[in-house]
């Protein structure tokens, strides 16, 4: 019987198991990161879907980055029946949220057989109940390298373009440094990446290869294995210039998370509706700027930056500085995709109403005259203002009466109506009074 790649990595770690006390196992360690997650070093974190996405990374395949073991029934393709090395995903007590994933081996008539990660705290094999299935995955297979690459849709086009050759700038051509995890790599793209792509094992051939790989295969993987799951297309156009390099360099589900940490979001890896209102609550240079400060720091944090942390973090620069070009050169400053700059069903985004100077309110000023009619007479004398009896003594008590009713009356009708007719929010503008 055949047997998947993903499914050989995964009985090379057969018998790792967690280690007692405050010492990890350094096996599991680089589980957690492969899958996406070199900040969690510790074997007792929970690690089966880190063990399947380590494997699945090393077979040059992308797992889905998360921790949770139920992140997997959203990848790859559903298999109706159990299917030798297709991923399990299993349901874990009564929590919606907890589950298990594993490898499938076999089955029997009321079990089925996995090889996984913490299983008895340890890569095992061992019996679940079929009941506790809630599907199976297998992996969607990228197009051989003679396949047309995936078309792109018309407005991001020329920005992929410009994105991917900055992209193949900071990569450069072939390398095989002992240092770099990543192995033989050409153009940015890894050895075991361009196995996947093809389908074929990585060996010596496929080395000699890689070095003479077609440009319409470097620009079909990477639309495909970094443009679309990094959601580029969903970012405005600087923000995507930035993201889609962060994604190449730090992984797809990497950069995710280091996106959340810019602005301040949940950090899970996966961009949906509140990652897209977080990013939609700066102004995109805001982002740019704390997204490099997060990248900055991420590449400190990597062992190996005594090697190539100066070529990182001139990365990190260009990278910024085109980004901001970018946003300098767009009509506006969203961290939208124009696809999502939409204002109301009965109005066009470009008429979406601006800020203005708090000055130009209606409704301040006349909460102002409201104030100074009404309440000032009566608190004047405790701060040393005694308008009152000067008023008193000029214009008689009476007047005065008149006066801040009157002035109440404007200033209540001036906040009403300001109030009615505002268009947009307020902002603050520095101003200088001189007495």
């Amino acid at each position: 019987m055949d047997q998947p790649r993903w499914l050989a990595c995964a009985w090379g770690e057969l018998g790792q198991h967690e280690v007692r006390g405050a010492a990890d196992n350094s096996h599991i360690r680089a589980f957690y990161r492969d899958a996406g997650h070199s900040e969690s070093l510790h074997d007792e974190v929970p690690w089966c879907a880190a063990f399947v996405g380590a494997c699945l990374e090393r077979a040059g395949l992308a797992g889905t980055g998360s921790l949770m073991a139920r992140s997997y029934l959203r990848w790859g393709a559903p298999v109706d029946e159990g299917r030798f090395g297709a991923v399990a995903v299993l349901s874990r007590g009564s929590d919606p949220n907890a589950g298990h994933v594993g490898f499938l081996l076999g089955e029997t008539e009321a079990h089925i057989i996995l090889l996984g990660g913490n299983q008895g705290d340890a890569v095992t094999v061992a019996g679940f109940p079929k009941a506790r299935v809630l599907g199976y995955r297998w992996p969607q297979e990228a197009q051989a390298a003679a396949a047309e690459p995936r078309p792109e849709p018309e407005r991001d086009a020329a920005l992929f373009e410009q994105a991917l050759a900055h992209v193949l700038e900071m990569e450069g051509g072939y390398t095989d440094d002992p240092y770099d995890p990543g192995g033989p790599t050409n153009r940015g793209i890894t050895l075991r990446v361009y196995a996947a792509w093809k389908g074929v094992p990585a060996d010596a051939g496929l080395r000699q290869e890689l070095r003479h790989i077609p440009d319409a295969t470097v620009s079909a993987i990477y639309a495909a294995r970094y443009w679309t799951p990094a959601g580029c297309d969903e970012l405005a156009s600087a923000l995507a210039f930035f993201h889609f390099d962060a994604a190449v360099n730090h992984g797809v589900t990497g950069a995710i998370r280091l996106l959340q940490q810019a602005v301040g979001t949940d950090v899970d890896g996966e961009i949906g509706p509140l990652t897209h209102a977080a990013i939609a609550a700066y102004p995109v240079a805001e982002t740019l700027n704390a997204y490099a400060d997060v990248r900055r720091r991420r590449y400190r944090a990597l062992p190996h930056f005594w090697r190539f942390g100066r070529g990182w973090l001139r990365r990190v620069d260009t990278a910024l500085a085109r980004a901001l070009q970018i946003a300098e050169a767009a009509p506006a400053a969203s961290s939208l995709s124009p696809s999502q700059q939409k204002g109301p069903s009965d109005m066009p985004a470009s008429s979406t109403p601006t800020t203005k100077w708090w000055g130009q309110s209606v409704t301040i000023w006349g909460t102002i005259i409201t104030a100074l009619s009404t309440v000032l007479p009566a608190v004047g004398p405790i701060i040393g203002i005694d308008i009152t009896s000067d008023l008193v003594r000029q214009a008689g008590e009476q007047i005065v009466q008149t006066v801040q009713a009157i002035g109440g009356l404007i200033g209540l009708a001036m906040t009403i109506y300001g109030r009615v007719r505002a268009a947009g929010p307020l902002t603050r503008r520095d101003m200088t009074v001189k007495l």
